[in-house]
């Protein structure tokens, strides 16, 4: 049963639709190349079914969800519909998200099936050494890139203010000084682009306005794009958070009724989702009790509502006769470090900034920090400098390794050679969070279990239920939402770059 909305919620649906409508239609809020969108909207005119197996696909990313969560909450609570659905389908039990697992490469890592290196995204907020300051005539180069709630008009408004703020942006020099909006920053396509050019319907919703970076290089990616801003909710309040992804739930149970997220007429979209925050912001506030990962009552609380959220889903799709014909994917993007609460250290982000300019006053360029640290320099030059200070001071800063010169190359490519690649990546002991809060138990971006093992859930008929112990990635959900579809993997950039494999144990033709 859903409960009823605060007052904020009960208006937001006008204002958002400006920010979802604006995204989807290419005005000046997405910016999409108009030539690539006119190519894929034209062949929306006919709307062909899927020739795969699957005529629907329907992803969930249950933020901040580990694997261990997953069995540990279907053993607790055999009768729920996490329980059945894991009883039906295929648990991965040792899937891993991309590394840094951050929110960004983690669902780009779905959509494009690659991880940085190809997508050339390494996390909401990195560093661009080809593109120019917000707000500049693009006579400097080297420029700080923040996709984050940052760059919204107005980000304490569910739609951002009406739009992103072009001044926060930055500007390509190459390209008349124009602002880069998210999608245009992607180097390659995505699952929704490949399928709207096969004349697909395509939806999706997500946590920020920033995350129309799905709309892929083309900008014309989804259909129907629904991204209300987290930052104006006061998650401290947990009904204000399960209400927030209420809301997104009640978009595709209109979207399993062929309606748009307005509730207007539309065709049931062949690849749609969401993702839920409820899991991932109690885990930042109280976690877990003890490090077996014994979830504390205000997670237990986020995980049932996510639980009976998925159970609606699966009765409107069954109701709506959809259910034997839909792919129905739950994972998620990223998991929270440290599930044990006695390995919590919280460090000030001044610190590795501040080693950093000891080596040399002015030298840092961008230090992105979260569970693990991605460091550029204006200067390359002095990067084994830095990376040898750093590691002196490696038990100061609780570091347990660098990922630098040639690990970093085979890792991500050369940052000699492309703007984007951190010069250094610092690895910490797990349960150490660079943050200038007091609070925070938990957070994620890092290279450990906690932050990269994550829930993956598969359900499709004719799939044969049980759990798979090898170790898959979660950009190899993107070959295998093609593949349902009747769809070459191969027309994904990424996939063709990174030689990625559909999951294995799926029955998809």
């Amino acid at each position: 049963m859903r409960t009823s909305r605060p007052a904020w919620a009960s208006v937001w649906w006008a204002t958002v639709a400006v920010v979802a409508l604006a995204a989807c239609s290419g005005s000046s809020l997405a910016a999409p190349d108009a030539a690539a969108q006119a190519d894929v909207a034209g062949k929306q005119d006919v709307q062909p079914q899927p020739t795969g197996k699957f005529k629907h696909v329907l992803m969930i990313s249950i933020d901040g969800f580990h694997a261990a969560d997953l069995e540990r909450y279907i053993q607790a609570k055999p009768q729920s519909s996490l329980a059945a659905l894991a009883t039906a389908g295929i648990r991965y039990t040792n899937a891993s998200a991309p590394f840094p697992s951050d929110s960004f490469p983690s669902v780009l890592a779905w959509a494009t099936g690659g991880t940085p290196r190809s997508t050339g995204v390494f996390y909401d907020i990195s560093y661009d050494r080809t593109l120019s300051p917000p707000g500049s005539d693009c006579t400097a180069k080297g420029a700080r890139v923040d996709f984050s709630e940052v760059a919204d008009l107005d980000s304490t408004k569910l739609d951002g203010g009406g739009g992103f703020d072009p001044a926060k942006l930055p500007r390509d020099p190459a390209r008349n000084c124009t602002p880069v909006y998210p999608h245009a920053y992607v180097r390659v396509n995505n699952i929704f682009e490949v399928a709207r050019k096969a004349g697909l319907r395509t939806a999706w919703s997500d946590k920020h306005l920033t995350y129309e970076v799905l709309l892929g290089p083309s900008g014309a990616g989804v259909d129907d794009l629904f991204n209300p801003e987290i930052a104006a909710v006061n998650t401290k309040n947990f009904a204000n958070v399960t209400q927030y992804d209420q809301a997104k739930v009640d978009v595709v149970v209109n979207q399993i009724h062929g309606k748009d997220h307005l509730g207007q007429p539309a065709t049931v979209p062949a690849l749609f989702g969401m993702d839920f925050q409820a899991v991932s912001v109690v885990q930042k506030s109280t976690g877990y009790k003890d490090a077996a990962g014994t979830p504390t009552d205000a997670l237990m609380a986020a995980m049932d509502f996510v639980d009976q959220s998925l159970g609606t889903l699966v009765t409107e799709l069954k109701a709506q006769n959809l259910w034997t014909s839909t792919l129905f994917i739950i994972g998620a993007s990223h998991g929270q470090s440290p599930i044990d609460p006695a390995l919590v250290q919280r460090l000030p982000t001044s610190l590795l900034p501040g080693l950093v300019e000891e080596v040399q006053a002015g030298l840092l360029a961008q230090a992105t920090q979260d569970t693990v640290a991605l460091l550029w320099l204006k200067d390359q030059a002095q990067t084994a400098a830095v990376a040898k200070h750093l590691l002196d001071n490696k038990d100061k800063a609780a570091i347990d390794h660098l990922v630098t010169g040639a690990d970093l190359v085979a890792m991500f490519g050369d940052p000699a050679k492309d703007g984007r690649i951190p010069d250094i990546a610092v690895v910490v002991k797990t349960g150490t969070i660079y943050t200038d809060s007091n609070k925070k138990v938990a957070e994620h971006g890092g290279f450990s279990k906690d932050d990269r093992n994550v829930a993956l859930l598969v359900l499709g008929a004719g799939s044969q239920a049980a759990p798979v112990v090898d170790s898959v990635e979660t950009r190899q959900i993107a070959a295998t939402i093609l593949q349902a579809l009747g769809l070459d993997p191969q027309q994904l950039q990424a996939v063709a770059k990174e030689g990625t494999q559909a999951l294995p144990g799926l029955a998809l033709q």
